[in-house]
C-alpha cells in the first residue's frame, strides 16, 4: 500500500470518522485549522482511550511560519510530594501502581490530574487561525455523542484491557463500562458538555457548572484541585525548537514536551553518517543506541521549562552532540540507565488545506482512559498527566504547585530550504519519540513514500530497562544482528499498539500523499 495523493487538502488520524469529518470541513470551505479540530473533537468522542476534552493538546501550524501552540494543564497549586504523601495515607491513590522512578506517584485516580489544557487550545488555534467557530466544528462530535457509534472490536479491546485498573475509579464503570464491540455507545452528557463549550467558549469549562463539578469530584478523592487552578489556565504560544537531519530542518516542541529528545537522537544519527547503513541491522542498532542516549538525557534533565536545571540549547550544543556520538559503537550496545516508562494513551492527527495552511496536532489522556475518573454530569473522563511527576523533592520532575510535568507528546514539522515538507507525528508515550526517528529514517534515508514509512515495522526501546521490543514482522535478521551486539530483543505482536500510531503529509507538486498507520482505525481521506 502507497500513499494516496489529494490535489486539495487532507485529514490523516487513527479514526476514520474524524478523519472523514475534518475532510468534510475543508470540502465545505474550511480550512486546515478548522478540519483539526473537528477531527480532535469527534476523536475525543469515538476513542476516549487515547484523548478527550479532560486532556491536554499540542500543536505546530505552519501559516508561513512555524507557530508552537502549548496548551499542557499544571499541578494544583496545592500539590507538593508532602500533600500527596498525606493524601495516600488517608487513602487516596495506590503508590504500589506508579511509574519507575515517581518515588510512588499514583498512576491513576484523582492524585494525577493536572488542569486539562485541550478546551483552551481548541479555541485558541480557531481564533488565531482558524476561519469556523467551535460550534461550527464540533457538530459532527456532538451528533456522534448524542446518536452514539458502533464500537469496533479494535476499540473495544481499550475498555476490556483497562477495566481491571479503572473500573473502582470514580465514574468509569458507569461510564465507559458500558463500551462493548458492535454496540452503539452513546454520551448524553458529553455531547452537552460539547454544546454548554461552544455556547461559552472557554468559560464554559474553566469556570461555572463543570469546573465546579471537576473541582468537587477530585477534591472528594484526595485532589488539591481548585476553582482558581483551572481558571489560571493559560495557552502558550512557543517557537519551536530544531535540528537538521538528512538536509531538513526538523521542529519540534520545546519542554515540558520531549521534543529534545527526539532531536537529540536525530543529531545523533546525522554525526554517525551522512546516510542509515545499508544493512538494516547495523541501522537499527545505531538508531536504537542514539535513541537510547536521547532518552537519558530526557531522564536526568527535561521537564518544566522554568525548573530545568540546564536548558534546550545546551542539550543540543554541536560539541556535547559531538562526544555524545562518539560515544556509540557501531558493534556493542551501550550501558542503559534507569529511567521513568510513560505508557501511550495520544492521538495524533495532521491535516493541510488547498492554501498551503497545516497543522501537526496532538491530544492525549496520557495513560489510556487517563485517570479513570469521570466528572458526574459530563461525560469527562480526566487525564493523568501527573503520573509523570515524582515524589521526590530532588527530582527535575518533582510535583510542585503550579509546575507543568513532562511531556511525551510531540508534533512535528519538516521544512526543506524553509518551506514545508513533511507535516507528521504519532501516539506512543516514550516512543513517540523513537517512532520519530525511524519514520524519518524511512522517508529521507530509505525514500519511502509516507504511507509506507508509517506502515513499516518498529521497534521499541523500553525505558525501564533499555531493552528493544521488535514488532513480529520486523525483518528477523534485524533482531538477530541487535542480539549479537549485545541487546536484550523482546517481541510484539505485529502492528501492535505499543508501537505506536504514526501518520504523515508530504508536500508535493499539486498537492499531498498522505499514509496512515495501520495499526489504529483510522485513514487519511481528502479531496
Amino acid at each position: 500500500m502507497t500513499a494516496r495523493w489529494f490535489p486539495h487538502g487532507v485529514v490523516a488520524s487513527p479514526h476514520h470518522l474524524a478523519s472523514s469529518a475534518g475532510a468534510r470541513v475543508l470540502a465545505d470551505g474550511g480550512n486546515a485549522v478548522d478540519a483539526a479540530v473537528a477531527a480532535n473533537l469527534v476523536l475525543a468522542v469515538v476513542t476516549p482511550y487515547h484523548c478527550g476534552v479532560g486532556g491536554d493538546l499540542l500543536a505546530i501550524v505552519w501559516d508561513g511560519q512555524a507557530n508552537g501552540v502549548v496548551s499542557v494543564g499544571a499541578a494544583p497549586r496545592g500539590a507538593t510530594p508532602e500533600t500527596i504523601r498525606d493524601a495516600i495515607e488517608a487513602g487516596h491513590g495506590d503508590p504500589t501502581v506508579s511509574m519507575p522512578g515517581t518515588d510512588g506517584m499514583p498512576t491513576f485516580g484523582a492524585l494525577p490530574v493536572t488542569v486539562p489544557g485541550a478546551v483552551a487550545g481548541w479555541f485558541d488555534l480557531l481564533q488565531r487561525f482558524g476561519s469556523r467557530s467551535f460550534g461550527e466544528v464540533a457538530r459532527e462530535a456532538v451528533r456522534l455523542a448524542e446518536e452514539g457509534f458502533l464500537l469496533s472490536p479494535h476499540g473495544a479491546e481499550y475498555p476490556q484491557r483497562a477495566r481491571a485498573r479503572l473500573g473502582d475509579q470514580p465514574g468509569w464503570a458507569d461510564h465507559y463500562g458500558q463500551m462493548e464491540a458492535g454496540r452503539r455507545f452513546v454520551q448524553h452528557d458529553l455531547a452537552a458538555t460539547l454544546r454548554t463549550i461552544a455556547d461559552d467558549g472557554p468559560a464554559g469549562f474553566y469556570g461555572g457548572r463543570i469546573a465546579d463539578a471537576i473541582v468537587e469530584v477530585l477534591q472528594r478523592h484526595g485532589s488539591t484541585m481548585s476553582a482558581q487552578d483551572l481558571a489560571a489556565h493559560r495557552v502558550r504560544q512557543v517557537e519551536p525548537i530544531a535540528a537538521d537531519y538528512r538536509g531538513l530542518e526538523i521542529l519540534e516542541l520545546p519542554p515540558p514536551t520531549q521534543g529534545v529528545t527526539a532531536l537529540t537522537a536525530l543529531s545523533l544519527l546525522e554525526r554517525l553518517g551522512h546516510a542509515l547503513p545499508e544493512d538494516p541491522a547495523v541501522a537499527a542498532h545505531l538508531q536504537v543506541e542514539a535513541i537510547r542516549a536521547a532518552l537519558a538525557d530526557r531522564e536526568q534533565y527535561v521537564g518544566d521549562p522554568h525548573h530545568m536545571r540546564v536548558g534546550v540549547d545546551d542539550l543540543l550544543a554541536p560539541a556535547r552532540l559531538d562526544a555524545m556520538a562518539k560515544a556509540i559503537d557501531f558493534e556493542r550496545a551501550g550501558d542503559w540507565p534507569p529511567a521513568r516508562p510513560a505508557a501511550g494513551g495520544t492521538a495524533y492527527l495532521c491535516t493541510a488545506d488547498r492554501d498551503g495552511l497545516l497543522v501537526s496536532l496532538i491530544q492525549s489522556n496520557f495513560v489510556g482512559f487517563g485517570s479513570g475518573v469521570v466528572v458526574p454530569g459530563t461525560g469527562i473522563g480526566l487525564h493523568d498527566r501527573g503520573a509523570h511527576f515524582s515524589l521526590d523533592p530532588t527530582d527535575p520532575n518533582a510535583i510542585g504547585p503550579g509546575k507543568q510535568p513532562l511531556h511525551t507528546l510531540i508534533p512535528a514539522l519538516a521544512l526543506r530550504d524553509g518551506a514545508p515538507a513533511y507535516v507528521f507525528g504519532t501516539m506512543g508515550g516514550d516512543a513517540q519519540a523513537q517512532i520519530h526517528v525511524q519514520v524519518l529514517g524511512e522517508l529521507l534515508d530509505r525514500h519511502a513514500d509516507p504511507q509506507t514509512a508509517v506502515s513499516a515495522p518498529r521497534f521499541v526501546v523500553e525505558v525501564a530497562d533499555g531493552s528493544v521490543a521488535v514488532e513480529a514482522d520486523l525483518d528477523p535478521m534485524i533482531a538477530a544482528g541487535l542480539r549479537r551486539r549485545g541487546h536484550t530483543v523482546t517481541q510484539l505482536p505485529a502492528r501492535a499498539h505499543h508501537a505506536g500510531h504514526a501518520h504523515a503529509i508530504r508536500v508535493v507538486h499539486g498537492g499531498y500523499e498522505a499514509g496512515s498507520d495501520p495499526r489504529c482505525e483510522g485513514g487519511a481521506i481528502g479531496h
